[in-house]
């Protein structure tokens, strides 16, 4: 019943809330972000949501557009300022997915909304996550985040779909601010950034160098097809 008819209720009642309460903080972070990092101030990207179909995802932006000079992107360790580290070690870059929600986009609380080029690496079992809306937090973030392994990470999120219910999705929020406070597993260790699903498969020898290549195409092509 709260799966099929109140989650979408409680998303945009929380979401609508959560943007009127906030909105100064969102306001100053844009501000901050415009004088440190200069326009555009939101940093988008194209992710999968529920049924696979694509959507932007919209976020603070917290890496500069330097390039080396051949023109392309220089490495997230190097683009990311020590004002982004300390966006993301707040989760406050995230808090512009409340749009995204209010939109219908994402959930306040299911799986984390990966890549398109991670969803091109995903089994069968691994797919069940794209049968419901992505979350601004999970049961994975309450048990790792970017911390635990991929395969640990999914297979809290199938644990969640199994077992949607609102004490649950309360739960999982409570047990989020805590996180955020204490700024706990933002990033893999040893990395500035989350590893890639596909590159971490590549790099675990549980992938082909032709499979990876193809599917990183292929994801690609998606996008551009979005777009």
């Amino acid at each position: 019943m709260y799966k099929k008819y109140f989650k979408r209720i409680f998303d945009i009642v929380s979401s609508g809330i959560a943007l009127i309460v906030l909105s100064p903080v969102l306001l100053y972070i844009a501000y901050l972000v415009k004088t440190k990092l200069g326009s555009p101030i939101l940093f988008t990207q194209i992710r999968p949501g529920k049924g696979c179909n694509l959507f932007k995802m919209y976020k603070f932006r917290t890496m500069t557009d330097a390039k080396d000079e051949k023109g392309n992107l220089l490495s997230d360790n190097v683009r990311l300022t020590s004002f982004g580290k300390k966006l993301r070690s707040t989760s406050l870059d995230e808090l512009p997915e409340i749009i995204n929600i209010l939109k219908g986009d994402m959930s306040v609380v299911g799986p984390r909304p990966q890549l398109v080029k991670d969803m091109m690496f995903f089994t069968d079992e691994e797919m069940k996550r794209q049968s419901v809306y992505p979350g601004l937090t999970g049961l994975a973030q309450i048990n790792g985040r970017n911390n635990i392994t991929w395969k640990e990470k999914f297979a809290f999120d199938l644990e969640y779909i199994k077992n949607i219910n609102f004490l649950e999705d309360i739960r999982i929020i409570y047990r989020t601010v805590f996180k955020v406070t204490d700024k706990e597993d933002i990033s893999t260790k040893g990395m500035e950034t989350a590893e890639d699903y596909g590159d971490w498969l590549l790099r675990n020898n549980l992938i082909q160098q032709n499979e990876y290549d193809y599917k990183m195409k292929s994801s690609q092509q998606r996008i551009e097809n979005f777009r």
